[in-house]
């Protein structure tokens, strides 16, 4: 098992606290350790650091050569941590291993992704004339600060904290308490590379030493992927100064079924997107709305996929889906389910799980909720399913959403389908397919509505940590 290690000022540590917050195996329920939680005075210290280097510009003015040489170096030592990486985000989300270990082996990636965004004009372009220069120029906020959930932490983490210190900016990164250890071997990468010291530092803890970062005045810049409520809180603090801040915080995301649909087409990848991590990603599905013909066929489809999935613990090579992270979020969804179920809801259940003593929770399909109920993201392998009398029904209900991160619509007709996509304002909308991936590595993709602020993609994350300046030779004889 992996340690909790702070890294501040080039020194890793043993945080000086613990949270009654007890870390577990997510297939046996067994303790693993105690959250640890950073001191305040070594979160000042941190901060204070991420400030000093900021201000010397001894990153942000560092040749572009030299910074990207050193970001490689980052990337070559990830590649020697992969299947350590894997295992412990496994262990942290309960996500099976096979899929946990793809994971790992794309931290390196992020950061030489980082490294081409950089080179490729990144930061700066020339828009003056040859006898007059003009410099549009890509400079970084200032310290930054990366929060991250506990469904897939590290691969998150490297690509925001790649991208910052790409862009010139000192990084702060507090990984989930939940599943803090993927985030840990990402540090020691980061330190075995020989970045200068403070330009990426790594503290620990809950919502208190969240709230230490991002209301400090000297934090200029927050990315945060997680829940409305805290993004909420994020937002709030981050307005008392004007801090640069993208949220990504999810969404109870839309499924429409369009009457030509091949079913058994559509069922076998819904059901695929539902165990995608165990269910635990905010981009599945979640909301099904159906022509009324077609949903008991699209239901029995659904249950036939689903009875198919090998459930098993998360290091179990042969699982397809494993447990959920943690026994509070079972719990809790579990209520959320209760509370359908209480408001007319019928529960479809075609496996019991394994007979294990973790945090399992085989994927459902509901029937028969109301859909005013079915507002919040489950952030489970279950989706509802709502029997709508058109298609134009459909795209009413998913806009009337107050989220807007992710849709899918399945039919096959596909210009019809791509027409539809077209008429729900969601940031990604996939058409006969839930891949977890980006559609295009071009992809562009904005958070609407309480979905959060920002975006993602890869060139839009590199612009979210730099501020545009403009500098140049003014234009000559204007006459005003």
């Amino acid at each position: 098992m992996e340690t909790q290690l702070d890294l501040i000022g080039g020194v890793r540590s043993v945080p000086g606290q613990t949270l009654d917050i007890d870390l577990t195996d997510p297939s046996t329920g067994e303790f693993i350790a105690k959250v640890a939680q950073t001191k305040p005075a070594e979160v000042e210290r941190a901060i204070a650091t991420a400030d000093r280097i900021d201000k010397s510009g001894s990153w942000r003015l560092l040749d572009i050569s030299d910074r990207a040489a050193a970001l490689l170096r980052v990337a070559d030592e990830l590649d020697k941590r992969g299947d350590r990486i894997g295992a412990a985000e496994s262990l942290g989300s309960g996500v099976v291993i096979s899929i946990a270990r793809l994971f790992g082996g794309s931290l390196a990636g992020s950061f030489r992704g980082a490294v081409e965004q950089m080179r490729n004009g990144g930061l700066v372009e020339e828009v003056g004339e040859s006898d007059r220069p003009v410099e549009i120029l890509r400079i970084p906020w200032g310290p930054t600060v990366v929060l991250v959930p506990w469904n897939a932490p590290a691969a998150m983490a490297a690509k925001k904290c790649a991208y910052a210190l790409a862009a010139g900016a000192p990084v702060i990164l507090k990984p989930p308490e939940r599943a803090p250890f993927g985030c840990n071997v990402l540090a020691e990468a980061i330190a075995a590379a020989g970045l200068p010291d403070g330009v990426f530092q790594l503290i620990h803890g809950g919502a208190d030493v969240g709230i230490q970062l991002t209301t400090d005045p000297r934090i200029r810049c927050i990315s945060f992927t997680g829940s409305l409520a805290t993004g909420r809180a994020i937002a709030i603090a981050a307005a008392a100064d004007f801090k640069a801040v993208q949220l990504e915080l999810g969404g109870n995301n839309p499924v429409i079924i369009m009457p030509d649909v091949d079913l058994s087409a559509a069922a076998k990848s819904i059901a695929n997107g539902m165990i995608k991590l165990n269910g635990q990603w905010c981009e599945g599905p979640g909301k099904i709305f159906v022509p009324p013909a077609l949903e008991q066929d699209l239901v029995a489809a659904l249950l036939s996929e689903l009875d198919d999935v090998i459930i098993g613990a998360h290091d179990d090579a042969a699982a397809v889906m494993g447990p959920l992270s943690h026994r509070e979020h079972r719990d809790q969804l579990q209520a959320r389910i209760d509370e359908l179920v209480q408001g007319g809801a019928t529960v479809h259940q075609v496996s019991a799980g394994p007979d294990l003593r973790g945090w399992f929770w085989p994927p459902r399909v509901l029937t028969g909720a109301p859909e005013g109920l079915c507002v919040d993201e489950l952030f489970g392998p279950v989706v509802t399913v709502h029997a709508v009398d058109s298609v134009a029904e459909a795209i009413e209900l998913a806009n009337a959403s107050p989220y807007g991160l992710a849709g899918y619509v399945f039919g096959a007709d596909v210009e019809a389908a791509m027409s539809v996509a077209r008429s729900i304002r969601f940031g990604e909308v996939k058409v006969n397919g839930t891949s977890l991936l980006d559609l295009s590595p071009e992809s562009v993709q904005s958070f609407w509505r309480s979905s959060g602020l920002g975006g993602h993609g890869d060139r839009d994350v590199f612009r979210f940590f730099c501020g545009a300046q403009i500098v140049g030779v003014d234009r000559p004889g204007l006459p005003i």
